[in-house]
């Protein structure tokens, strides 16, 4: 064996070595673009894992509904079909009833309130809860304040909400809520919801700054009413089916991932929705912020008496509203 034959063959022992025994791609899915702050701090949290493990472990996201709406990737994610997928907290209120608390209108006083509430003990207490219906809860990512937006009759009080066809969330208590106000709630995937204000199948929907912008949305629907009636979370879970196959050091991994990922998604969030509202104001949006409240807070009290009479429920609210 010549000397470069033995270096070679070193080299390559050595580089076998250093190769993870076997690498593993995780799939999550979302329904924002690939630039959106929700996307890239899962890729943020591909490449703290893959450090941690030597590359043994990535994530692809799959973005732009690419692998369904919300509704379906979560179901892909329960069977094990999918490994991961970022959905706002909405989507998960008809299967885990904690998850409904931090959706609730009007919950939280403000943008940093939220942050603690959900960073908390709150916050682990509705993660924790996501187990048992074959979901591992990772995080919460911020979602910013929602707001009503209009193709025609801006929405300054809640009289101006009935009759008219709203697109929600296909959750229940979002269907309760605009039910509330007198309006025409209709449940959508987010991927439609362009077409049906541009068509007039709906008058309208909700949503913050930056999807109502990354959406086009302000180009349909030029009327950008500042209710900020839900600071309902994003949330980041993984699929019980494909975590039970891991082991505790990788599951840890995980875990701190997806935590160490959370501040970097909100420092992406605040730039992009200060960036997203110019953006739609330069398009032409109209932004109504002569808006009566309490009205909007008086209308959303059904929505405690149906949703939150559970004394779980009222036990996590208090705990929202107690902390300072």
């Amino acid at each position: 064996m010549t000397k470069l034959t033995r270096i070679l063959a070193a080299s390559a022992v050595a580089l076998t070595l250093s190769m993870p025994a076997f690498a593993k791609e995780f799939r999550s899915a979302d329904v924002h673009p690939d630039d959106y702050p929700t996307v890239m701090a899962v890729k943020k949290m591909s490449d703290i894992i893959s450090e941690k493990t030597g590359g043994k472990y990535t994530i692809k996201v799959f973005g732009n509904s690419a692998l369904g709406s919300e509704k379906d990737t979560v179901e892909q994610v329960k069977l094990g079909a999918l490994d991961m997928v970022r959905v706002n907290v909405a989507a998960f209120n008809n299967i885990v009833p904690e998850t409904i608390v931090p959706a609730l209108p009007f919950l939280f006083k403000s943008k940093e309130h939220m942050r603690k509430c959900l960073d908390g003990p709150v916050g682990e207490q509705i993660l924790a809860a996501l187990e048992s219906q074959g979901f591992i809860g990772l995080a919460f990512y911020d979602s910013g304040s929602r707001s009503f937006y209009t193709t025609s009759k801006p929405i300054k009080s809640v009289a101006d909400v009935k009759g008219m066809k709203l697109r929600v969330q296909q959750s229940d208590m979002w269907v309760t809520l605009i039910q509330s106000m007198g309006g025409n709630p209709t449940p959508l995937p987010y991927a439609e919801v362009y077409t049906a204000l541009k068509t007039g199948v709906v008058d309208g929907a909700e949503n913050n700054w930056p999807s109502y912008e990354s959406s086009r949305h302000y180009e349909v629907a030029k009327n950008y009413s500042l209710t900020e009636h839900s600071m309902s979370p994003e949330l980041l879970v993984f699929s019980k089916v494909v975590w039970d196959t891991l082991g505790k050091e990788e599951q840890d991994v995980i875990r701190a991932a997806a935590k160490e990922s959370v501040p970097y998604m909100r420092e992406q969030w605040d730039a992009r929705e200060a960036k997203a509202r110019a953006t739609v104001e330069a398009g032409g949006a109209t932004i109504i912020s002569d808006i009566d409240r309490q009205g909007f807070v008086d209308a959303a009290k059904p929505v405690y008496d149906k949703f939150a009479a559970d004394p779980k429920l009222q036990d996590l609210i208090k705990q929202v509203q107690a902390t300072e």
